[in-house]
């Protein structure tokens, strides 16, 4: 049975973070301390420094020739059924809709395995993993949590931001070959090049909806094919009836009668162009280096393979440099993840049905396909418990970045965010409570 004083060390140990998202919430919710303007300042030193310093040390810290291969195969198991069975499941649901769809526009499947995969498989361990589990299970858990951010950041948010790039790529050919489909064929309207016998021309467009007023554009250039080809037809079969046409042209064209009218034909629609596996991969790569996250977590895995390798540490002048940065992530990271939701004026804003599958899939099924990994891989006893755990934290504040950047099911991931921060700390004591039965 799990003593009383355990628990309460739990507790201990996530009241500060709660303190500091309690503040956040009701400084801009009630107290209107911070503007949006503020707001997105505080986001950007979280996200721009603090939350990468603070990668930079929890990976180079880490010694990368001494991690504990069962859990990293266990988090691996977990994390590639959650996206094959994710992706399978979408798949066969937008298949199955396609022949029974009234018109309406399906969103992209991939967009719900990204969502669903972030839900279910990348919890907040850098923020809240590490002082919640101390607190369950002694500091043996910090270094186990050190391989976890590895693995997040170097490897799984990558496939996460590949996903994006490939949607953002597809997106935009299709917009592309939306906007080369002419609006005034659709309106029945037809453009006419008149032709005098100067050599100039006018474009005149005539629609069918109003004849009333009527729009002429005169252009000064030379006689196209097109129209050299109707002049030398006229010249060399019989002569243009300047009677008929100006009799065709007298009402529009105000007795114009001295111009030949040509019907031009509707412009050629643009072919789009698929992109290439090769473009994606280029464009997803730009983009992973333009993230701080993403160097952040490579630069210490660079430096922990040599210092590990070789055996010297970091100059105490940049480590403490670096500590008086990376010490207010985990603060200010807390303060400042409610600031999304006061501004929205909602606290659910994807609405209760989807916030209680969301969390149905984070504290439940997360888990448990996680400790299904685990006793595959043959984990067990404190070491099994911490891979458990670990699954039901809360949704990473990252990964809400990364949908909102992308415009893909934000309004979910901050759901997943706030209610998460607020809802783990019961469901992490009773996983606690029931794998020390």
């Amino acid at each position: 049975m799990i003593p009383g004083s355990a628990v309460y060390h739990v507790v201990e140990a996530m009241a500060p973070l709660y303190t500091a998202a309690v503040l956040g919430y009701a400084s801009v919710r009630w107290l209107k301390a911070f503007s949006d303007e503020q707001c997105k300042g505080i986001n950007h030193f979280v996200a721009l420094y603090a939350v990468p310093v603070l990668i930079f040390h929890m990976v180079s810290t880490n010694d990368p020739y001494h991690m504990n291969q069962r859990l990293i195969a266990a988090d691996t198991l977990q994390k590639a059924v959650m996206l094959l069975a994710l992706t399978a499941w979408a798949f066969w649901s937008h298949f199955r809709r396609r022949g029974r769809r009234d018109g309406k526009a399906e969103s992209s499947p991939i967009k719900w395995v990204v969502t669903n995969f972030s839900v279910a498989s990348l919890p907040n361990t850098i923020i809240m993993g590490v002082p919640l589990l101390n607190g369950m299970y002694g500091s043996v858990s910090g270094e186990l949590m050190k391989q976890i951010v590895v693995m997040q950041f170097c490897i799984w948010y990558n496939v996460v931001i590949f996903l994006y790039e490939f949607m953002a790529a597809r997106d935009g050919t299709a917009k592309i070959s939306s906007a080369v489909v002419p609006q005034a064929a659709a309106d029945d309207n037809h453009d006419r090049m008149v032709v005098d016998e100067n050599g100039g021309s006018c474009i005149h467009r005539h629609a069918a909806t109003d004849r009333s007023s009527h729009h002429q554009m005169v252009v000064n250039i030379e006689i196209t094919e097109v129209v050299a080809a109707a002049a030398v037809a006229s010249t060399t079969t019989a002569p243009v009836d300047g009677a008929a046409a100006a009799k065709e042209l007298g009402a529009e064209d105000h007795g114009d009668a001295n111009k030949v009218a040509v019907d031009l034909p509707p412009p050629t629609p643009v072919q789009p162009q698929v992109p290439s596996v090769m473009h994606v991969v280029w464009m997803a790569t730009k983009k992973l280096l333009q993230i701080p996250n993403t160097y952040a977590s490579f630069l210490g895995l660079i430096w922990s393979l040599m210092a590990f390798k070789i055996g010297f540490s970091m100059p105490k002048i940049v480590g403490d440099s670096l500590f008086i940065i990376y010490t207010t992530a985990v603060g200010l990271s807390m303060f400042a993840s409610d600031f999304c939701q006061p501004i929205s004026l909602r606290f659910v804003p994807c609405g209760y049905t989807i916030a209680s599958l969301s969390m149905l899939l984070k504290f439940l099924i997360g888990p448990v396909i996680m400790l299904l990994a685990s006793l595959a891989i043959g984990m067990h006893g404190t070491l099994l418990h911490i891979a458990v755990v670990q699954a039901a934290l809360p949704l990473a504040v990252t990964s809400f970045v990364y949908a909102e950047e992308y415009k893909v099911h934000a309004d979910i991931m901050s759901t997943g965010v706030i209610l998460g921060i607020f809802i783990s700390l019961p469901v992490t004591i009773v996983y606690y409570i029931l794998l020390g039965l």
